[in-house]
């Protein structure tokens, strides 16, 4: 490990280093480099940062280029870890993607002392929908740009700062950082099931994984903590470090959602995923980088890069605590279209909604923003877990009964469920 810290970047990257519009984009956004990333990650000239794309080729370089000047350190022989795409998987089954060459980015803040040989890794995945298609929320939109301005530009961005703001600390003793962002989580993933089968260090020597994910669009200072049920301790530490900044937290237990944190969880390592909620422009061409709350993004990065270097100082570590996988879902596919955003901060005996997408079945049927959905159909409703499995169960064009809990009260209303993409 040690030995492979100590090699130099090769003189191809230290020429890109050199190269790309990074100065340019600062420039443009009176030197907020956070607000830079985003700008430049959410280009119309990156096409999306569709998988096997040169755009998403443009981003790795410019993440690599933001690490070297963060004063990370590569791994390998630059700062890319590349790796191979098998077309026959079961993730990309449905994606029509050939054989592909893709590279997670990787940098590392070697640790010191007794813990140096242990890791906690800090990632975020960079790439996004590209032109759209079957995970695009927009109608007709294939073909036109997605750029992912919080999916997942944000959480690119906030790991850069995280790095800007970890390699300038130091302690006697404490772990080795290790930064990476994932390629391919779009698609299953993939970036992140690499990264764990290939690790730098070790799986049973990495203590913790923190995974920015949608951290864009920070609204009432509301900050959603995903996987706290994932180490006994780890409740108790976000508090802590939350007293220096006042978040309003929402703790999920759940460690197992679907981003790249599970990856590592289901390598028994720790984790929490940062996440500033659902909204209405998820997964649709209108996630542009005008949106963005740039401060939010800053305090949120500042509040993980301080769990961060407490999770890597500190004696002792978090011990895993096992947290049954959920049942999967049933029936293929995604299911007839209702059209809710729903809230991902709590479970309140329902599905909570924060918005209502317009011109949807369930704006025809009454639905409003903070519904708490509670029937749909014949079935009862207690998580997301049985909302998907009700709209599956259901086919476009099907009527049926829809049960909320507005203000307290228990309204019946009714939805013609819609076909997804039309």
């Amino acid at each position: 490990m040690q030995d492979m810290l100590r090699k130099s970047v090769n003189v191809a990257l230290q020429v890109a280093l050199c190269a790309g519009p990074t100065k340019s984009v600062i420039g443009q956004t009176g030197g907020d480099p956070v607000l830079a990333d985003v700008r430049y990650l959410a280009a119309d000239s990156l096409s999306g940062r569709g998988i096997g794309t040169p755009g998403l080729d443009a981003a790795a370089a410019y993440i690599a280029r933001r690490f070297e000047a963060a004063g990370l350190r590569p791994v390998f022989d630059d700062y890319f870890q590349r790796f191979r795409l098998d077309p026959s998987a079961p993730a990309l089954a449905h994606a029509g993607i050939h054989e592909l060459d893709v590279k997670n980015v990787v940098g590392v803040v070697p640790g010191a002392g007794a813990l140096a040989r242990e890791a906690i890794v800090i990632g975020a995945h960079y790439d996004h929908l590209g032109l759209g298609g079957s995970g695009s929320l927009d109608p007709d939109s294939n073909g036109v740009v997605h750029n992912g301005a919080d999916d997942n530009a944000s959480g690119t961005a906030a790991l850069i700062e995280a790095a800007r703001s970890l390699s300038r600390r130091s302690a006697e003793n404490y772990r080795t950082l290790v930064f990476v962002a994932f390629t391919a989580e779009e698609v299953g993933l993939l970036g992140s099931a690499h990264y764990v089968r290939n690790p730098v260090i070790s799986a049973e020597l990495t203590r913790a994984m923190i995974n920015f994910d949608m951290v864009g669009r920070l609204r009432e200072n509301k900050l959603v903590t995903i996987g706290t049920g994932s180490a006994n301790h780890l409740p108790a530490l976000l508090d802590s470090i939350n007293a220096g900044y006042g978040f309003q937290l929402s703790a999920l237990t759940d460690p197992w959602g679907r981003s790249d944190h599970s990856s590592f969880y289901g390598k028994r390592i720790p984790v929490v995923h940062l996440f500033t909620n659902n909204h209405q422009d998820y997964h649709r061409t209108t996630d542009d980088w005008e949106q963005i709350n740039v401060e939010g993004i800053e305090q949120i990065a500042a509040f993980a890069a301080d769990l961060a270097w407490s999770l890597a100082t500190r004696l002792d570590y978090l011990a895993y605590a096992d947290v049954p996988q959920p049942r999967p879902t049933s029936g293929g596919g995604y299911g007839a279209y209702l059209g809710t955003i729903p809230d991902m901060s709590e479970s309140p005996g329902g599905v909570r909604l924060t918005g209502i997408r317009s011109g949807s079945p369930a704006d025809s049927a009454g639905m409003r923003g903070g519904d708490i959905l509670v029937q749909l159909g014949e079935h009862e409703i207690a998580n997301l877990y049985d909302m998907t499995d009700a709209l599956r169960a259901h086919q476009a064009g099907d009527v049926v009964k829809i049960v909320v809990i507005r203000e307290g009260e228990r309204l019946e209303l009714a939805a013609t469920l819609g076909r997804r993409g039309s």
